[in-house]
């Protein structure tokens, strides 16, 4: 019935309405996305133009995350303001998925980097550059954004990396960021930054415990691939 506008909806199956009877769990992901547009058009409802901008990226919340408002733009009926909103909300909703990165979480093995991390760098479309910082038993103490890259390239140096640890008087650290191709295969520059800190982290007695770059559903850890 999308291609129906909301008022000639039976009360019953409007978004809103139903949304208050019954709560959002009892909407579809288009429904939701309806709601956040708020209002469509003299010709298109606002439940059509969810429907198109779901359709647009195959039917994926990851994939339309990924995507800038200006892109979004391209869905008619999809003005900027609009589009800003859905963007909004769907950062929100990644935020919410980045608050397992709490003070005091384990890291004991690059599996629980990825699960912490993954959440809030996976879908990114920039590439980020972030320092956890451990106690000595290896829990997390702070989360540090170093950088934040144009595209697929960031500028780390080991004066930013180290100067919140040495404050924070590290254990050790682990490096983590993303790969917006969403392979995590590491580069020659993402090599070479690794060994960079590693050497400035043994003259400092602050030794880096591993550097795990997190891609699409997937991650790949120096320690574990021996490139440590």
């Amino acid at each position: 019935m999308s291609h129906l506008g909301i008022a000639e909806l039976p009360p019953a199956e409007r978004p809103r309405e139903r949304f208050r009877a019954h709560g959002a769990r009892s909407l579809s992901i288009p429904e939701l996305l309806a709601l956040v547009i708020g209002s469509g058009t003299a010709r298109r409802s606002a439940l059509a133009v969810a429907h198109d901008l779901f359709g647009s990226s195959d039917g994926s919340l990851r994939r339309l995350a990924g995507r800038s408002p200006a892109v979004m733009t391209n869905i008619a009926g999809l003005g900027t303001a609009r589009a800003l909103a859905v963007h909004a909300a769907l950062e929100l909703g990644r935020r919410m998925s980045s608050e397992g990165v709490a003070e005091g979480a384990a890291f004991r093995s690059p599996r629980d980097v990825w699960l912490a991390y993954g959440p809030r760098l996976e879908d990114l479309p920039v590439e980020e550059f972030h320092v956890a910082v451990l106690n000595s038993q290896h829990r997390l103490d702070r989360d540090i954004l170093v950088t934040r890259g144009i595209l697929n390239s960031s500028l780390v140096h080991p004066r930013e990396v180290f100067r919140e640890a040495i404050a924070e008087r590290a254990a050790a650290i682990v490096l983590v960021h993303n790969h917006p191709s969403g392979d995590p295969t590491p580069s020659m520059d993402d090599r070479a930054v690794t060994n960079q800190l590693v050497a400035a982290g043994k003259l400092l007695d602050i030794p880096v415990a591993d550097h795990v770059i997190i891609g699409r559903s997937r991650y790949l850890s120096f320690s574990e691939a021996g490139m440590l």
